[in-house]
């Protein structure tokens, strides 16, 4: 409906979407298909929206489509709509969900989040230890990630991703996250293994339609 609204064309579409990302995991899934039905529609509608177009319709989406239509890793200020990019060292990554809904609204208006962190360039950021600022209110209120975070930290430093409620593990060597991914499934925990890329699958996708 935004495409439409910006673009004023008569045509329409039917989609359906498999959920593989669960809901309220903090993983970006509803921000990556908001994103992937612009940059879909904008080909096959034949708009030709330029990216920075794209871009300034993604963020009224809201703050993470913006990253997912750039499709690439990149270094976010602001609300995340200003993107640098940025090359990074590829690694592989297990990723658990304690299978609790986490309400991002509910995040942003909890007490203990921490909102006083000062401006960082990219640099300072490499050289500072990660730390997830939702970490803190989700743990208080469900005690499942708290379990999950101690769980996969005897395979690595354990984060807690986005506002929640999905946590992971970053490796630099597929054999040593396979075998943890394997360990974690005798657990019962629903889990996956994730490469991190250096271009979106949509945009290479994209790049094969005529």
């Amino acid at each position: 409906m935004l495409l439409k609204e910006y673009t004023n064309t008569k045509k329409g579409c039917l989609i359906s979407c498999d959920k593989v990302l669960l809901e309220g995991g903090g993983l970006g899934g509803g921000s990556s298909d908001g994103a992937t039905v612009l940059l879909v529609l904008n080909k096959l509608w034949n708009l030709n929206l330029t990216e920075e177009e794209l871009l300034k319709l993604g963020v009224k989406l809201g703050a993470d489509v913006p990253i997912f239509i750039k499709g690439k890793p990149c270094f976010a200020e602001g609300i995340g709509e200003i993107l640098e990019e940025k090359d990074i060292k590829r690694r592989y990554y297990l990723v658990c969900n304690p299978k609790v809904k986490v309400p991002t609204a509910l995040m942003f208006k909890h007490p203990k989040l921490k909102k006083d962190y000062k401006k960082r360039s990219f640099e300072e950021l490499l050289n500072t230890p990660f730390e997830n600022c939702f970490t803190a209110p989700a743990v208080a209120e469900f005690p499942e990630i708290s379990n999950l975070l101690e769980t996969l930290s005897k395979f690595g430093k354990s984060y807690m991703s986005g506002s929640g409620a999905s946590c992971f593990v970053g490796f630099d060597d597929l054999n040593d996250a396979q075998r943890a991914f394997e360990e974690v499934k005798k657990l019962k925990i629903s889990s996956f293994l994730a490469q991190d890329c250096a271009r979106s699958p949509v945009l290479e996708a994209l790049d094969k339609i005529h």
